[in-house]
């Protein structure tokens, strides 16, 4: 169904744009949605769109730390995945769909139907109705063509500025590349909405109760603002590495989409019971290929190391770094050198690391028997005038472990001594010490007739928030209480 109800001025507005554009630009410029079946702005073929997610998908896979690679979610995620694809308008287009081994609640495709969900969103999602809803958006997003449209639209305002004032009445932002941890592409609000409807379409088309669409994205906001707060964020800000980056939807956009798809009769399949089974056992939060974040220590027992941060720092864990960051400015970035190295670690600071910044006040140093350099320098940027502190710390197998403390210049006096405990904090840890590091998992059970929400959270394997977090990935309410025999979420142990 194309949009009959939503916006028929806008709609018109913008098959016109379209017209208007492949008469200036190219006969071949121009293509036919499949979803919607009008006229778009596209220089890629179907064949073109599925060699670039093919040269794409790999660097995407490593971008977002692998596939997550346990069977019964892989298979789950797939099946459900073609069965979407398979009554869309492209069914034989070779749809792929991976699980990112990602703690991040992230979502998106590239052209040629490539479709991706992170592991952390499957531990968010309560059921296969939900999960359904976010893959057939995604899906949306590809058989309407809406990356290639936006690539296209790149393409066409760097020609001019008569190109410029004509395209769906903005220019839109184009990143360059289709990778990005906030979010492989940032669609416009028609696209969005479009994708929208195109995913209550299939939804409807499957059976899954199209409402599913909407209460996911109600536990993404709450999720968000838990997470906001556990970070010592304001609760409203945007996560750059959730979905809302890429995705910026809002509740009422989804049920405006559901509104206009109101003559598709929304089926009755959740599909919680099966969905829960095969949730039970995922890994939740960090991995341990990307190390783990235990209140304010960051361990590695893969690699072999650990760390402490100050109090009042919240930890972060990235792809390629870790970041702790205060209230007052100051933050603490982690990561290891891309090469080993065997020289004087003054030199490696001097030549290597910081070769670009003139640095003062640099010395050898020693870290729990390891060789290491510190260094320091100023830097003047927008907030005022900061002190950067530099520490290089080489462990035996010659591999380097690099610090950057980050401090507003007159707060670094006052956190001297707590950041010089983190630097001296680094540790390696022994072989009993890092096979006894286990993650967390998601462990489903019914609840028992005795138990409470107060003794239930008694179980779970978290340092703080534990109640709130409870609650938001069991879509309770602030005041509501158990069932018995409900089916719950815990994160625990191993």
């Amino acid at each position: 169904m194309t949009f009959t109800r939503f916006n028929r001025a806008r709609q018109n507005s913008l098959y016109l744009t379209g017209v208007l554009l492949c008469s200036i630009f190219a006969v071949n410029a121009c293509t036919t949605s499949p979803a919607t079946g009008e006229k778009v702005i596209s220089f890629n073929t179907l064949a073109e769109e599925k060699r670039i997610g093919q040269r794409e998908h790999p660097k995407i896979v490593k971008q977002f730390g692998g596939e997550y690679n346990l069977p019964k979610v892989k298979n789950y995620v797939s099946d459900l995945g073609h069965k979407l694809a398979t009554i869309s308008e492209l069914p034989g287009i070779g749809w792929k769909f991976t699980v990112l081994n990602s703690r991040e609640i992230n979502a998106f495709a590239i052209p040629g139907g490539f479709i991706y969900v992170t592991r952390g969103l499957l531990t968010l999602a309560s059921n296969e109705a939900e999960l359904a809803g976010v893959i057939a958006h995604e899906i949306g997003h590809v058989t309407a063509l809406h990356s290639s449209t936006r690539q296209a639209t790149g393409k066409v305002a760097g020609l001019g500025t008569l190109a410029a004032g004509i395209l769906l009445g903005r220019a839109g932002s184009e990143l360059g590349s289709y990778i990005g941890r906030a979010g492989v592409q940032q669609y416009s609000q028609s696209q969005e909405l479009e994708a929208d409807s195109l995913g209550v379409r299939y939804l409807s088309r499957t059976g899954y109760d199209t409402r599913a669409m909407g209460s996911f994205l109600t536990k993404m906001r709450a999720f968000s603002k838990l997470e906001n707060r556990r970070l010592g964020r304001p609760e409203d800000a945007m996560d750059r590495l959730s979905i809302f980056a890429s995705h910026p939807r809002t509740l009422k956009r989804i049920e405006r989409a559901i509104k206009t798809a109101a003559r598709l009769r929304s089926g009755s399949r959740i599909g919680r019971v099966d969905y829960m089974a095969m949730l039970h056992g995922v890994v939740y939060g960090d991995d341990l290929e990307q190390g783990i974040i235990s209140g304010r220590d960051f361990i590695h027992p893969l690699l072999k190391f650990r760390f402490t941060v100050p109090e009042g720092f919240r930890l972060i864990n990235n792809q390629n770094s870790v970041v702790a960051t205060n209230l007052e400015g100051s933050s603490i970035q982690f990561d290891m050198g891309p090469k080993t190295y065997n020289g004087p670690m003054t030199r490696y600071l001097k030549n290597v690391w910081a070769s670009k910044a003139r640095l003062n006040d640099v010395e050898s140093i020693m870290v729990n028997g390891m060789d290491g350099a510190a260094g320091a320098t100023t830097i003047q940027r927008r907030g005022g005038v900061f002190n950067l502190r530099f520490v290089a710390v080489r462990n035996k197998n010659n591999k380097i472990f690099r610090l950057l403390f980050v401090t507003p210049r007159l707060k670094t006096r006052q956190l001297s001594s707590e950041l010089r405990r983190t630097t001296f904090s680094l540790r390696t840890l022994s072989n009993r010490e890092a096979s006894a590091i286990t993650p967390a998992t998601i462990r489903v059970k019914a609840v028992n007739a005795d138990e409470t929400i107060e003794s239930i959270i008694q179980q779970m394997a978290l340092t703080s928030f534990r109640e709130q977090t409870f609650r938001v990935l069991n879509d309770l309410g602030p005041n509501e209480n158990l069932r018995t025999g409900q089916l719950i979420k815990i994160v625990a142990k191993r």
